[in-house]
């Protein structure tokens, strides 16, 4: 690590622009990180990112408008009773009777939930890791990570280890114990999946929660209910696979952009770890998806060198390209 504070300096400035949206929102128990500390966790999170950390989903795939949806949801994701559903209390159960006795308690604990109504009174979330991650792992990490982020709120969980990725079905009840209602936006969704990811790694599990942007990325995933209709024939209409617009080219160059200033401060380090980290950064940069296309249009037109007025001498790693293509945007 380096003990140069102007490269940790820029490894804060750029970094977070890298790793954190400028509406993050932030938990008023979240700790604070200054100084020293500050710049080691942005740098553990860049060696994360270019070794390719395997990255976190989390998913909201919908929510029940009444108590039919919600009902039909945990009888989907308990397979019916045969697989156990935790509650927020921890008490675990299984069966039929189980499952009805929690539809009970959601619907006449607290304010009444009717059969039908016109606004979400829960949201299913789903957190996933990729094949060969320990389900109970997954699990354990869903558990606190609900603990954190859905204090107040009744909610059930399901584990699902019967498919090639591990995952957990959360279902949320949308108003708390005190009549907060849950309303989760884009910078809501970030932070779960960074606190998501943080429990995996304090059980011993590689996993990152960068944004799509960050690691030059543009693909839409498609909802549940969209991948769902597709596989019965009934989605009317598909969307692109990549996405596009302005706003979503500029969230690239952005972070194009905070990946040369880090490269530059690192590049020139007298420390050979940063040196080392600075090659990783341009082979990792190099091998964006949104670079295939750049690359494929630079490729008949003068490259402009990206260093400060001068060509990289051979020792240097190659600086990454500073143009990006249309079409990313930040990650859910």
């Amino acid at each position: 690590m380096s003990s140069d504070p102007s490269i940790d300096g820029v490894l804060v400035q750029w970094g977070e622009r890298l790793f954190y949206p400028r509406n993050r929102i932030v938990k008023t128990w979240t700790p604070r990180l200054h100084g020293q500390t500050r710049a080691m966790a942005i740098r553990s999170r860049i060696e994360a990112t270019v070794r390719r950390a395997p990255q976190v989903m989390v998913k909201v795939t919908g929510g029940g408008r009444g108590m039919a949806a919600i009902r039909a949801h945990f009888r989907y994701i308990s397979k019916n009773g045969r697989l156990d559903i935790e509650d927020d209390r921890g008490v675990v159960e299984r069966g039929k009777e189980a499952v009805k006795d929690i539809e009970r308690q959601w619907q006449f604990g607290g304010a009444y939930i009717g059969e039908e109504g016109h606004r979400r009174e829960a949201f299913n979330v789903m957190l996933s890791m990729p094949r060969g991650t320990d389900p109970l792992i997954v699990q354990r990490a869903a558990r606190e990570f609900a603990k954190i982020e859905f204090v107040d709120h009744r909610y059930v969980m399901v584990l699902h280890d019967h498919q090639a990725n591990p995952h957990v079905h959360l279902s949320v009840r949308a108003e708390s114990r005190h009549g907060q209602r849950l309303n989760p936006r884009k910078a809501d969704l970030h932070r779960w999946r960074e606190t998501f990811a943080e429990r995996l790694r304090g059980w011993g599990i590689d996993a990152e929660a960068t944004r799509q942007a960050s690691r030059g990325e543009y693909r839409n995933r498609d909802a549940l209910w969209r991948m769902k209709a597709r596989e019965q024939g009934r989605l009317r209409k598909d969307r692109p696979q990549e996405k596009s617009g302005e706003s979503h080219r500029l969230s690239r160059q952005e972070a194009l952009d905070a990946w040369r200033k880090i490269f530059l401060a690192l590049v020139d380090s007298k420390s050979k770890d940063d040196q080392a980290l600075a090659k990783r950064i341009a082979d990792f940069v190099k091998d964006m998806p949104m670079m295939t296309r750049t690359i494929a249009v630079q490729r008949d037109h003068q490259r402009v060198p990206l260093g400060r007025g001068r060509e990289p001498t051979r020792e240097r790693a190659h600086p990454p390209t500073q143009q990006a293509r249309n079409g990313p945007e930040v990650e859910r």
